[in-house]
């Protein structure tokens, strides 16, 4: 089974070269001794979560944090192209359940888009509380696949903000059940960033939908089944994956 992996300060690993002790502490440190109970001998992976990172021994274990000798350190390139999700706001937690996903299949920014028909709304506390929840899922889905880069979450977006996004995208795609185009059959382009946008339970409306391919998006589909909100982004990240990353 693949060591576990935990999240560290970038400083941590900076400059740090095989055979170095480093302190895992903190809350990750915590889980990792209390939680885990990681003990003596065994093996852990660090990343930073901007590319760097290590394979660790474990030489003490404390109450609340591991004592490691490094002994591989390796820094990890950011894909180009780059996968962003734009991912609508949906009840029941399935835009959670869909970064979550999107995450683990190796989405590099996902985007909170306050569609017009989200039920769902951000705003005052409750905006601030929900973007660090997205957060909070992003961190544990980059631990659970052991990414060493984890994706952005960017702030959430309006409908204006999200229009101006696709137009300086290299490509813009917008699933679509009635759309003509499937997205098997679309060319990635070899730099730059690739938006996905994934609308709400109610779908993306057709003034929506018009304004995003004035701006250069194209409207796509994955096959003949309509897919939930929590599982279109994945799927299409799939498609895209298989395009490009996983050859």
């Amino acid at each position: 089974m693949t060591a576990p992996l935990f999240l560290v300060d970038p400083a941590l690993l900076d400059g740090a070269g095989v055979g170095a002790t480093v302190r895992l502490t903190g809350p990750e440190g915590r889980h990792a001794a209390t939680v885990r109970r990681i003990g003596v001998g065994e093996q852990v992976l660090l990343a930073d979560g901007t590319g760097t990172r290590a394979t660790a021994v474990v030489q003490d274990a404390g109450r609340d944090e591991l004592t490691l000798r490094l002994q591989a350190v390796e820094v990890v390139a950011a894909p180009d192209p780059r996968f962003v999700l734009v991912q609508a706001l949906a009840k029941g937690d399935r835009d959670e359940q869909a970064i979550e996903s999107a995450t683990e299949l190796g989405v590099d920014e996902v985007v909170p888009w306050q569609a017009g028909r989200s039920i769902v709304v951000w705003r005052g506390d409750r905006a601030a509380k929900a973007h660090r929840k997205w957060e909070s899922v992003v961190l544990a889905a980059t631990k659970q696949s052991r990414r060493p880069l984890a994706p952005v979450v960017a702030p959430l977006e309006s409908t204006r903000a999200l229009t101006a996004r696709l137009r300086d995208a290299a490509l813009a795609l917008v699933l679509h059940e009635d759309a003509g185009t499937p997205l098997a059959g679309v060319a990635l382009p070899a730099a730059g960033d690739v938006v996905l946008v994934v609308g709400p339970e109610g779908g993306i409306s057709p003034e929506e939908l018009a304004a995003f391919e004035e701006a250069g998006a194209v409207a796509v589909r994955l096959g003949d089944a309509v897919l939930r909100s929590s599982s279109a982004g994945p799927a299409a990240l799939a498609v895209l994956s298989a395009a490009d990353r996983w050859r």
